[in-house]
């Protein structure tokens, strides 16, 4: 009775989105509900054993001087160490498990996608149809608490298409993070990471930075819309149109100790 009274967003860890966003979210949903099932078991067997023990084992009227000593409790000793080492070597296993599926190529992606991170915006380089969009950081509204959602960032995915996002830095690390996809990457200048993933719902996602990058890496925002295949490639031909054509690459990074950069090596010297 207790199970069938719980809310969607309760049987989901109160993780946002739902398990239909991307093809990963369900299974990290599924990590991150059964994780804490088992740590609330363990949680409920400390606290009755404590609870046992203070009870059966308290100072009965007239008792007096101490209790008789016990040096060590064998079984109780093996205990205490092989059932923590099990659910350390379980939880490992099945991160490493989820993980290991989350990261891998599957190839052929359907739409690639170069995402620069810079203080405090992105840019987008859709690289399979050669078009970009430039973003600018976040602006704040006065008359409201929040920011002015229509001028943020925007980037596009079609539904039910593999892509591949590769990720850099301009300038600091920062870290590419769709709320509700579950998953975040850190950006890091000099390297590009990767994400592989299917996005299998259609809707506007909320991103942002999760990395402190600097006095306005709160307002480092953006938004992913995805949409139908035709809306897609609507949406490239706008931007093809608008003349945003080719592709904003590393020559517009802005930390000139990156590796091509022309910038002095000194760790030879001496």
């Amino acid at each position: 009775m207790v199970l069938a009274g719980c809310t969607q967003a309760q049987l989901q860890g109160y993780l946002p989105g739902d398990p239909d966003t991307t093809n990963h979210t369900s299974r990290i949903m599924g990590l991150w509900v059964t994780s804490w099932i088992v740590l609330l078991a363990v949680g409920v067997t400390t606290w009755a054993l404590v609870i046992w023990a203070a009870v059966v084992f308290r100072r009965r009227r007239g008792q007096t001087g101490l209790p008789v000593q016990l040096r060590y409790n064998l079984p109780v000793e093996i205990f205490y160490t092989i059932v923590p080492l099990i659910l350390v070597l379980g939880f490992f296993a099945f991160t490493a498990r989820d993980q290991a599926e989350i990261e891998a190529d599957p190839g052929n992606p359907d739409v690639k996608v170069e995402v620069f991170g810079k203080r405090w915006a992105w840019d987008f380089n859709y690289l399979n149809e050669n078009v970009y969009s430039a973003g600018v950081q976040a602006t704040e509204l006065e008359t409201t608490d929040g920011v002015d959602n229509d001028a943020l960032p925007v980037l596009y995915l079609p539904v039910d298409k593999k892509v591949e996002i590769d990720i850099e830095s301009r300038d600091v690390i920062h870290s590419f993070w769709v709320i509700d996809f579950l998953y975040k990457k850190d950006m890091i200048p000099g390297k590009t990471n990767h994400m592989y993933f299917t996005p299998t719902k259609i809707g506007t996602y909320q991103g942002k930075c999760a990395e402190l990058c600097g006095e306005y890496h709160s307002l480092m925002l953006f938004q992913v819309k995805v949409v139908s295949q035709d809306d897609y490639d609507a949406y490239i031909d706008a931007q093809r149109a608008a003349g945003f054509e080719g592709r904003l690459g590393a020559e517009y990074n802005t930390n000139t100790n990156l590796p091509g950069t022309g910038a002095v090596d000194h760790s030879e010297e001496g």
